[in-house]
């Protein structure tokens, strides 16, 4: 079991709410990510999930118990940090084995969980191994499986991927989200890069100020954002947004994502003059400039034949336009309105 639930669950450091007052329920064998602007407070957050951070006030809830004062090596929870955390003089197999000798499993016992997950991480080939001679990804690899021996409840990494290159970032995404369905054991993660979010979690939480903003699966929070804040952060590239002066029943902005823009030489929305082009093989980012709008991203294939100084006409999808109150809250759509 690794259910997790949070009842208004407060971290103050002297006079600074860091968490404010916050629910949130976590369901067995869940893989939720916790994304969001540096110091937003999702960190902070796990870390008292972890019990390496106290709760100043509110009730963390682990398996139905409460472990709001339950020590950290007690709550059945198994870590992962961005630093790996690996000891430099020992090997693969003996940094593995670790928590276990110091739980004084048997060594039979041992053996086999370290095999075990040596072959869930390919790592057989790297056990005699230390630290200082495996690349980034390989050294992470060996961390989890410090974690999985455990056979944690639920499992937190903490940026895990944050020191690895974008080629092994990609990787190390799919290894760990293979490993997620291979052990249906509850994930827990922490980034601030919304693609990561958007391509391992079963649902997101995105935090913004101490608050969790929405919490939904990463298509809900992508075409139903409650709110500017999470409209902007979920996407990549990120939102258009659009001053309209309250001119469209009680909207102060609108947004538009660069996919739902269509672009042509005759006519449109919008008349502008493309700026940078970038051309990524499959498809193109166009950033055009837009009189009294200002710079939008527009997505197009990749073979797109628009270059600099190009003057173009931008038209949004009618159905795919956002609106947003002047407090930055998502008003209904209008085609939802005409229905």
């Amino acid at each position: 079991m690794g259910s997790i639930t949070l009842k208004q669950v407060t971290k103050s450091f002297g006079d600074v709410n860091v968490i404010k007052p916050l629910d949130l329920e976590i369901k067995d064998g869940e893989f939720i990510v916790f994304v969001g602007p540096s110091g937003c407070g999702k960190s902070t957050l796990l870390r008292m999930i972890a019990g390496l951070e106290d709760t100043t006030s509110g009730t963390i809830e682990i398996d139905g118990q409460d472990a709001t004062s339950t020590p950290p090596a007690k709550r059945g929870l198994a870590m992962v940090f961005q630093s790996y955390a690996l000891y430099p003089h020992m090997t693969v197999r003996n940094n593995i084995a670790f928590p276990l000798k110091r739980a004084k499993v048997s060594p039979e016992i041992i053996e086999q969980k370290i095999a075990s997950a040596a072959k869930i991480l390919n790592l057989d080939d790297y056990l005699d191994r230390k630290p200082g001679q495996l690349s980034g990804g390989q050294r992470q690899r060996v961390a989890i499986g410090r974690a999985i021996v455990r056979q944690p409840s639920a499992f937190l990494f903490d940026e895990p991927l944050s020191n690895l290159d974008a080629s092994l970032r990609v990787n190390m995404r799919l290894e760990i989200s293979e490993l997620h369905k291979s052990l249906a054991t509850t994930m827990i993660y922490v980034t601030h890069d919304q693609v990561e979010a958007m391509t391992m979690a079963d649902r997101i939480a995105v935090f913004n100020g101490g608050i969790i903003e929405q919490v939904g699966t990463p298509l809900e929070l992508y075409q139903n954002p409650v709110n500017r804040f999470v409209a902007g952060f979920i996407g990549s590239p990120k939102m258009n947004f659009i001053d309209v002066n309250n001119a469209e029943d009680g909207a102060t902005s609108i947004g538009v994502r660069p996919e739902h823009i269509q672009i042509s030489t005759d006519e449109g929305m919008w008349a502008g003059n493309v700026g940078v082009v970038e051309h990524l093989g499959s498809e193109t980012f166009l950033h055009v400039h837009v009189e009294k709008v200002g710079t939008l991203t527009v997505k197009s294939d990749g073979d797109c034949p628009f270059t600099y100084g190009d003057k173009v006409f931008l038209s949004a999808a009618q159905n795919k336009i956002l609106r947003f109150d002047k407090a930055g809250n998502t008003l209904p759509r209008l085609t939802d309105q005409a229905s």
